[in-house]
Protein backbone atom coordinates (compact mmCIF):
# COMPACT_ATOMS: atom_id res chain seq x y z
CA UNK A 1 0.00 0.00 0.00
CA UNK A 2 2.81 2.54 0.67
CA UNK A 3 4.13 1.94 -2.86
CA UNK A 4 0.69 2.57 -4.38
CA UNK A 5 0.36 5.72 -2.26
CA UNK A 6 3.67 7.08 -3.53
CA UNK A 7 2.83 6.32 -7.16
CA UNK A 8 -0.61 7.93 -7.01
CA UNK A 9 0.84 10.85 -5.06
CA UNK A 10 3.49 11.57 -7.70
CA UNK A 11 0.89 11.33 -10.46
CA UNK A 12 -1.45 13.67 -8.58
CA UNK A 13 1.32 16.24 -8.04
CA UNK A 14 1.41 16.57 -11.81
CA UNK A 15 -2.38 16.69 -11.95
CA UNK A 16 -2.45 19.38 -9.26
CA UNK A 17 0.16 21.41 -11.11
CA UNK A 18 -2.07 21.96 -14.12
CA UNK A 19 -5.72 21.78 -13.02
CA UNK A 20 -5.89 25.10 -11.08
CA UNK A 21 -4.09 26.82 -13.99
CA UNK A 22 -6.34 25.56 -16.81
CA UNK A 23 -8.55 28.68 -16.75
CA UNK A 24 -5.44 30.78 -17.26
CA UNK A 25 -4.29 28.55 -20.15
CA UNK A 26 -7.70 29.10 -21.76
CA UNK A 27 -7.76 32.84 -21.07
CA UNK A 28 -4.40 33.09 -22.85
CA UNK A 29 -6.29 32.12 -26.01
CA UNK A 30 -9.15 34.59 -25.27
CA UNK A 31 -11.61 31.89 -24.17
CA UNK A 32 -14.99 32.94 -22.77
CA UNK A 33 -16.05 31.79 -19.26
CA UNK A 34 -18.32 29.15 -20.81
CA UNK A 35 -15.40 27.82 -22.86
CA UNK A 36 -13.25 27.66 -19.74
CA UNK A 37 -15.92 25.57 -18.04
CA UNK A 38 -16.17 23.24 -21.05
CA UNK A 39 -12.38 22.84 -21.12
CA UNK A 40 -12.51 21.62 -17.53
CA UNK A 41 -15.44 19.36 -18.39
CA UNK A 42 -14.05 17.70 -21.55
CA UNK A 43 -11.72 15.48 -19.51
CA UNK A 44 -14.65 14.14 -17.52
CA UNK A 45 -16.81 13.76 -20.62
CA UNK A 46 -14.29 11.35 -22.10
CA UNK A 47 -13.77 9.66 -18.74
CA UNK A 48 -17.54 9.16 -18.47
CA UNK A 49 -17.46 6.66 -21.33
CA UNK A 50 -14.01 5.21 -20.70
CA UNK A 51 -13.85 4.66 -16.92
CA UNK A 52 -16.22 1.64 -16.76
CA UNK A 53 -14.30 0.02 -19.62
CA UNK A 54 -10.97 0.54 -17.88
CA UNK A 55 -12.41 -0.75 -14.61
CA UNK A 56 -13.79 -3.83 -16.32
CA UNK A 57 -10.51 -4.35 -18.16
CA UNK A 58 -8.67 -4.23 -14.83
CA UNK A 59 -10.94 -7.06 -13.62
CA UNK A 60 -9.87 -9.11 -16.63
CA UNK A 61 -6.16 -8.40 -17.07
CA UNK A 62 -5.16 -6.90 -13.71
CA UNK A 63 -4.74 -3.47 -12.17
CA UNK A 64 -1.11 -2.88 -13.15
CA UNK A 65 -1.51 -2.71 -16.97
CA UNK A 66 -4.40 -0.24 -16.67
CA UNK A 67 -2.38 2.00 -14.35
CA UNK A 68 0.52 2.00 -16.83
CA UNK A 69 -1.63 2.88 -19.84
CA UNK A 70 -3.35 5.68 -17.97
CA UNK A 71 -0.14 7.26 -16.73
CA UNK A 72 1.53 7.02 -20.15
CA UNK A 73 -1.44 8.90 -21.64
CA UNK A 74 -1.06 11.57 -18.94
CA UNK A 75 2.55 12.15 -19.99
CA UNK A 76 1.51 12.70 -23.60
CA UNK A 77 -1.40 14.95 -22.64
CA UNK A 78 0.71 17.25 -20.46
CA UNK A 79 3.34 17.53 -23.18
CA UNK A 80 0.60 18.54 -25.62
CA UNK A 81 -0.77 21.16 -23.21
CA UNK A 82 2.69 22.61 -22.74
CA UNK A 83 3.21 22.94 -26.50
CA UNK A 84 -0.32 24.14 -27.32
CA UNK A 85 -0.52 27.10 -29.69
CA UNK A 86 -4.32 27.19 -30.07
CA UNK A 87 -7.36 26.60 -27.90
CA UNK A 88 -8.36 23.42 -29.77
CA UNK A 89 -5.06 21.82 -28.73
CA UNK A 90 -5.93 22.29 -25.07
CA UNK A 91 -9.29 20.62 -25.68
CA UNK A 92 -7.69 17.74 -27.59
CA UNK A 93 -5.05 17.13 -24.93
CA UNK A 94 -7.63 17.11 -22.16
CA UNK A 95 -9.81 14.74 -24.19
CA UNK A 96 -6.90 12.31 -24.63
CA UNK A 97 -6.17 12.36 -20.90
CA UNK A 98 -9.83 11.75 -20.05
CA UNK A 99 -10.22 8.88 -22.52
CA UNK A 100 -7.31 7.05 -20.86
CA UNK A 101 -8.13 8.01 -17.27
CA UNK A 102 -8.37 4.60 -15.66
CA UNK A 103 -5.84 5.13 -12.89
CA UNK A 104 -8.17 6.09 -10.04
CA UNK A 105 -10.66 3.25 -10.56
CA UNK A 106 -7.76 0.81 -10.93
CA UNK A 107 -6.07 2.17 -7.78
CA UNK A 108 -9.31 1.88 -5.80
CA UNK A 109 -9.81 -1.68 -7.06
CA UNK A 110 -6.20 -2.39 -6.04
CA UNK A 111 -7.06 -1.23 -2.53
CA UNK A 112 -10.18 -3.44 -2.53
CA UNK A 113 -8.01 -6.41 -3.54
CA UNK A 114 -5.61 -6.05 -0.63
CA UNK A 115 -7.85 -4.86 2.25
CA UNK A 116 -10.49 -6.52 4.40
CA UNK A 117 -14.02 -5.03 4.19
CA UNK A 118 -13.80 -3.48 7.64
CA UNK A 119 -10.56 -1.72 6.64
CA UNK A 120 -11.84 -0.57 3.26
CA UNK A 121 -12.53 3.07 4.25
CA UNK A 122 -9.00 3.40 5.64
CA UNK A 123 -7.63 1.94 2.42
CA UNK A 124 -9.70 4.29 0.29
CA UNK A 125 -8.37 7.07 2.50
CA UNK A 126 -4.89 6.22 1.21
CA UNK A 127 -5.99 7.23 -2.29
CA UNK A 128 -7.66 10.32 -0.84
CA UNK A 129 -4.50 11.20 1.06
CA UNK A 130 -2.46 10.87 -2.12
CA UNK A 131 -4.90 13.32 -3.70
CA UNK A 132 -4.50 15.61 -0.72
CA UNK A 133 -0.72 15.60 -0.66
CA UNK A 134 -0.66 15.94 -4.44
CA UNK A 135 -2.81 19.05 -4.13
CA UNK A 136 -0.54 20.44 -1.45
CA UNK A 137 2.55 20.40 -3.62
CA UNK A 138 1.07 20.52 -7.12
CA UNK A 139 -0.92 23.78 -7.03
CA UNK A 140 1.71 25.57 -4.94
CA UNK A 141 4.46 24.51 -7.33
CA UNK A 142 2.28 25.36 -10.31
CA UNK A 143 1.51 28.80 -8.89
CA UNK A 144 5.20 29.37 -8.17
CA UNK A 145 6.22 28.40 -11.69
CA UNK A 146 3.40 30.38 -13.34
CA UNK A 147 3.75 33.57 -11.30
CA UNK A 148 1.19 35.87 -9.72
CA UNK A 149 0.35 38.19 -12.61
CA UNK A 150 -2.48 36.85 -14.81
CA UNK A 151 -1.22 38.91 -17.78
CA UNK A 152 2.33 37.50 -17.79
CA UNK A 153 1.82 34.05 -16.24
CA UNK A 154 4.10 31.26 -17.54
CA UNK A 155 1.59 28.50 -18.26
CA UNK A 156 3.93 26.30 -20.32
CA UNK A 157 6.50 25.31 -17.69
CA UNK A 158 3.99 23.76 -15.23
CA UNK A 159 2.75 21.44 -17.99
CA UNK A 160 6.29 20.24 -18.77
CA UNK A 161 6.92 19.59 -15.09
CA UNK A 162 3.58 17.75 -14.79
CA UNK A 163 4.62 15.47 -17.66
CA UNK A 164 7.80 14.68 -15.77
CA UNK A 165 5.91 13.74 -12.62
CA UNK A 166 3.56 11.44 -14.53
CA UNK A 167 6.55 9.78 -16.20
CA UNK A 168 8.09 9.12 -12.79
CA UNK A 169 4.79 7.59 -11.64
CA UNK A 170 4.71 5.39 -14.76
CA UNK A 171 8.21 4.15 -13.97
CA UNK A 172 7.11 3.47 -10.40
CA UNK A 173 4.28 1.21 -11.56
CA UNK A 174 6.57 -0.62 -13.98
CA UNK A 175 9.43 -1.15 -11.54
CA UNK A 176 7.91 -1.29 -8.06
CA UNK A 177 4.21 -2.20 -8.03
CA UNK A 178 3.25 -5.89 -7.98
CA UNK A 179 -0.08 -7.04 -9.42
CA UNK A 180 -2.80 -7.26 -6.76
CA UNK A 181 -5.37 -9.35 -8.66
CA UNK A 182 -4.59 -13.08 -8.53
CA UNK A 183 -4.51 -14.85 -11.88
CA UNK A 184 -7.38 -17.14 -10.90
CA UNK A 185 -9.69 -14.14 -10.31
CA UNK A 186 -9.03 -12.36 -13.59
CA UNK A 187 -11.87 -12.41 -16.07
CA UNK A 188 -14.40 -13.93 -13.63
CA UNK A 189 -17.89 -12.61 -14.27
CA UNK A 190 -16.77 -10.23 -17.02
CA UNK A 191 -17.40 -11.82 -20.42
CA UNK A 192 -20.94 -12.99 -19.69
CA UNK A 193 -22.62 -9.56 -19.84
CA UNK A 194 -22.33 -6.48 -21.96
CA UNK A 195 -21.71 -2.96 -20.77
CA UNK A 196 -25.33 -1.83 -21.05
CA UNK A 197 -26.62 -4.86 -19.15
CA UNK A 198 -23.95 -4.34 -16.48
CA UNK A 199 -25.03 -0.71 -16.00
CA UNK A 200 -28.69 -1.72 -15.88
CA UNK A 201 -27.96 -4.43 -13.33
CA UNK A 202 -26.06 -2.08 -11.02
CA UNK A 203 -28.76 0.56 -11.20
CA UNK A 204 -31.25 -2.14 -10.24
CA UNK A 205 -29.58 -2.65 -6.87
CA UNK A 206 -31.46 -0.33 -4.49
CA UNK A 207 -28.66 0.52 -2.07
CA UNK A 208 -25.84 0.68 -4.62
CA UNK A 209 -27.86 2.90 -6.97
CA UNK A 210 -28.66 5.37 -4.16
CA UNK A 211 -25.07 5.50 -3.00
CA UNK A 212 -24.05 6.28 -6.58
CA UNK A 213 -26.77 8.97 -6.73
CA UNK A 214 -25.28 10.62 -3.63
CA UNK A 215 -21.85 10.43 -5.26
CA UNK A 216 -23.27 12.03 -8.42
CA UNK A 217 -24.87 14.94 -6.56
CA UNK A 218 -21.92 15.80 -4.33
CA UNK A 219 -19.38 15.67 -7.16
CA UNK A 220 -21.76 17.73 -9.31
CA UNK A 221 -21.74 20.44 -6.64
CA UNK A 222 -18.01 20.31 -5.92
CA UNK A 223 -17.00 20.24 -9.58
CA UNK A 224 -19.07 23.36 -10.20
CA UNK A 225 -17.27 25.13 -7.37
CA UNK A 226 -13.82 24.02 -8.59
CA UNK A 227 -14.44 25.08 -12.19
CA UNK A 228 -15.55 28.61 -11.32
CA UNK A 229 -13.35 29.32 -8.30
CA UNK A 230 -10.48 30.87 -10.29
CA UNK A 231 -12.88 33.13 -12.20
CA UNK A 232 -14.68 33.99 -8.95
CA UNK A 233 -11.36 34.80 -7.23
CA UNK A 234 -10.32 37.09 -10.09
CA UNK A 235 -13.52 39.12 -9.69
CA UNK A 236 -13.73 38.90 -5.91
CA UNK A 237 -10.10 39.52 -4.96
CA UNK A 238 -8.23 40.26 -8.20
CA UNK A 239 -6.14 37.12 -7.74
CA UNK A 240 -3.82 35.46 -10.26
CA UNK A 241 -2.61 31.85 -10.69
CA UNK A 242 -0.35 31.98 -7.64
CA UNK A 243 -3.04 32.83 -5.11
CA UNK A 244 -5.48 30.33 -6.62
CA UNK A 245 -2.79 27.64 -6.46
CA UNK A 246 -2.16 28.39 -2.78
CA UNK A 247 -5.85 27.98 -1.96
CA UNK A 248 -5.92 24.57 -3.64
CA UNK A 249 -2.77 23.65 -1.71
CA UNK A 250 -4.51 24.57 1.54
CA UNK A 251 -7.39 22.30 0.53
CA UNK A 252 -4.83 19.57 -0.06
CA UNK A 253 -3.27 20.04 3.38
CA UNK A 254 -6.59 19.57 5.16
CA UNK A 255 -7.59 16.65 2.95
CA UNK A 256 -4.25 14.89 3.46
CA UNK A 257 -4.35 15.29 7.24
CA UNK A 258 -7.87 13.94 7.40
CA UNK A 259 -7.63 11.09 4.91
CA UNK A 260 -4.02 10.17 5.53
CA UNK A 261 -4.06 10.06 9.30
CA UNK A 262 -7.56 10.28 10.75
CA UNK A 263 -10.08 8.56 8.50
CA UNK A 264 -9.30 5.05 9.73
CA UNK A 265 -9.77 5.93 13.41
CA UNK A 266 -12.85 8.02 12.66
CA UNK A 267 -14.42 5.19 10.69
CA UNK A 268 -13.82 2.68 13.49
CA UNK A 269 -15.36 5.06 16.01
CA UNK A 270 -18.31 6.47 14.07
CA UNK A 271 -18.79 4.31 10.96
CA UNK A 272 -18.91 5.32 7.31
CA UNK A 273 -22.56 6.36 7.45
CA UNK A 274 -22.13 9.02 10.13
CA UNK A 275 -18.98 10.32 8.47
CA UNK A 276 -20.91 10.58 5.21
CA UNK A 277 -23.63 12.69 6.87
CA UNK A 278 -21.06 14.94 8.55
CA UNK A 279 -19.08 15.37 5.33
CA UNK A 280 -22.14 16.31 3.29
CA UNK A 281 -23.21 18.83 5.93
CA UNK A 282 -19.77 20.48 5.92
CA UNK A 283 -19.75 20.75 2.14
CA UNK A 284 -23.18 22.41 2.18
CA UNK A 285 -22.09 24.86 4.88
CA UNK A 286 -18.92 25.72 2.97
CA UNK A 287 -20.81 26.44 -0.24
CA UNK A 288 -23.30 28.65 1.59
CA UNK A 289 -20.43 30.60 3.18
CA UNK A 290 -18.61 31.30 -0.10
CA UNK A 291 -20.84 34.25 -1.20
CA UNK A 292 -20.17 35.89 2.17
CA UNK A 293 -16.37 35.60 1.84
CA UNK A 294 -15.38 39.13 0.89
CA UNK A 295 -12.04 38.95 2.72
CA UNK A 296 -9.46 36.16 3.12
CA UNK A 297 -10.26 35.63 6.85
CA UNK A 298 -13.86 34.93 5.82
CA UNK A 299 -12.79 32.74 2.91
CA UNK A 300 -10.65 30.47 5.10
CA UNK A 301 -13.50 28.83 7.10
CA UNK A 302 -15.57 28.33 3.93
CA UNK A 303 -12.69 26.59 2.13
CA UNK A 304 -11.89 24.62 5.30
CA UNK A 305 -15.45 23.30 5.52
CA UNK A 306 -15.37 22.28 1.85
CA UNK A 307 -12.02 20.50 2.21
CA UNK A 308 -12.93 18.66 5.41
CA UNK A 309 -16.34 17.76 4.01
CA UNK A 310 -14.89 16.17 0.89
CA UNK A 311 -12.23 14.48 3.02
CA UNK A 312 -14.95 12.72 5.00
CA UNK A 313 -17.39 12.11 2.15
CA UNK A 314 -15.24 10.60 -0.58
CA UNK A 315 -13.53 7.72 1.28
CA UNK A 316 -16.76 6.90 3.12
CA UNK A 317 -18.76 6.74 -0.11
CA UNK A 318 -16.06 4.81 -1.99
CA UNK A 319 -15.86 2.31 0.86
CA UNK A 320 -19.63 1.83 1.00
CA UNK A 321 -19.85 1.40 -2.77
CA UNK A 322 -16.96 -1.07 -2.77
CA UNK A 323 -18.49 -3.09 0.06
CA UNK A 324 -21.76 -3.45 -1.85
CA UNK A 325 -19.89 -5.04 -4.79
CA UNK A 326 -18.76 -8.63 -5.17
CA UNK A 327 -15.06 -9.52 -5.15
CA UNK A 328 -15.10 -10.34 -8.88
CA UNK A 329 -16.58 -6.98 -9.92
CA UNK A 330 -14.62 -4.45 -7.85
CA UNK A 331 -13.01 -2.80 -10.87
CA UNK A 332 -16.26 -2.70 -12.81
CA UNK A 333 -18.35 -1.22 -9.98
CA UNK A 334 -15.71 1.30 -8.95
CA UNK A 335 -15.19 2.16 -12.62
CA UNK A 336 -18.93 2.74 -12.88
CA UNK A 337 -18.89 5.07 -9.87
CA UNK A 338 -15.96 6.95 -11.41
CA UNK A 339 -17.95 7.21 -14.63
CA UNK A 340 -20.86 8.71 -12.70
CA UNK A 341 -18.40 11.11 -11.09
CA UNK A 342 -17.18 11.99 -14.58
CA UNK A 343 -20.74 12.76 -15.65
CA UNK A 344 -20.94 15.11 -12.67
CA UNK A 345 -17.69 16.76 -13.72
CA UNK A 346 -19.12 17.29 -17.19
CA UNK A 347 -22.45 18.70 -16.07
CA UNK A 348 -21.14 20.51 -12.98
CA UNK A 349 -18.73 22.92 -14.72
CA UNK A 350 -21.19 23.50 -17.57
CA UNK A 351 -24.04 24.34 -15.19
CA UNK A 352 -21.78 26.40 -12.91
CA UNK A 353 -20.46 28.33 -15.91
CA UNK A 354 -24.05 29.07 -16.93
CA UNK A 355 -25.02 30.28 -13.44
CA UNK A 356 -21.80 32.31 -13.20
CA UNK A 357 -22.41 34.04 -16.53
CA UNK A 358 -26.16 34.60 -16.18
CA UNK A 359 -26.74 35.23 -12.46
CA UNK A 360 -23.43 36.42 -11.05
CA UNK A 361 -20.34 34.88 -9.55
CA UNK A 362 -22.04 33.59 -6.37
CA UNK A 363 -24.90 31.75 -8.07
CA UNK A 364 -22.87 28.59 -8.73
CA UNK A 365 -22.17 28.16 -4.99
CA UNK A 366 -25.84 28.47 -4.07
CA UNK A 367 -26.78 25.97 -6.77
CA UNK A 368 -24.17 23.57 -5.37
CA UNK A 369 -25.55 23.93 -1.85
CA UNK A 370 -29.00 22.91 -3.12
CA UNK A 371 -27.49 19.78 -4.72
CA UNK A 372 -25.76 18.80 -1.48
CA UNK A 373 -29.04 19.25 0.39
CA UNK A 374 -30.55 16.73 -2.05
CA UNK A 375 -27.69 14.31 -1.37
CA UNK A 376 -28.28 14.63 2.37
CA UNK A 377 -31.95 13.83 1.88
CA UNK A 378 -31.15 10.69 -0.14
CA UNK A 379 -28.61 9.55 2.47
CA UNK A 380 -31.09 10.14 5.30
CA UNK A 381 -33.84 8.15 3.59
CA UNK A 382 -31.42 5.35 2.75
CA UNK A 383 -30.10 4.88 6.27
CA UNK A 384 -33.52 5.36 7.82
CA UNK A 385 -35.07 2.77 5.54
CA UNK A 386 -32.39 0.09 5.82
CA UNK A 387 -30.43 0.74 8.99
CA UNK A 388 -26.71 1.38 9.09
CA UNK A 389 -25.69 -2.27 9.40
CA UNK A 390 -27.24 -3.23 6.08
CA UNK A 391 -25.36 -0.54 4.19
CA UNK A 392 -22.03 -2.28 4.61
CA UNK A 393 -23.00 -5.78 3.52
CA UNK A 394 -22.71 -7.16 -0.02
CA UNK A 395 -25.58 -6.55 -2.40
CA UNK A 396 -25.57 -9.24 -5.10
CA UNK A 397 -27.41 -8.60 -8.34
CA UNK A 398 -30.87 -9.96 -8.98
CA UNK A 399 -30.73 -13.28 -10.84
CA UNK A 400 -31.37 -12.97 -14.55
CA UNK A 401 -34.82 -14.18 -15.56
Amino acid sequence: MPTLFLIVFVDLVGFGLVIPLLPFYALRFAAAPQQVAVLLAIYSLMQLFAAPLWGRLSDRVGRRPVLMISMAASVLAYLWIGSATALWMLFAARALAGACAGNIAAAQAYIADITKPEERAKGMGVIGAAFGFGFIIGPALGGLLAGHDPATADVQTPAWVAAGFSFVALCGVFLLLPESLPADRRGIGGPSRGRVSAIWEMLGRPVLSRLILIFFLVILAFAGMESTFALWAVEQFGWGPGQVGYVFSYVGVLSAILQGGLIGALTRRFGEERLLFCGLALIGIGLLMMPLARTVPLLAPAISALALGMGLTQPSLNSLISRRAGREEQGEVLGMSQSVGSLSRVLGPAAAGFFFGEFGRNAAFLWGAALVAGALLVAFKLTRGLGAAKLTGPEPAEPTR
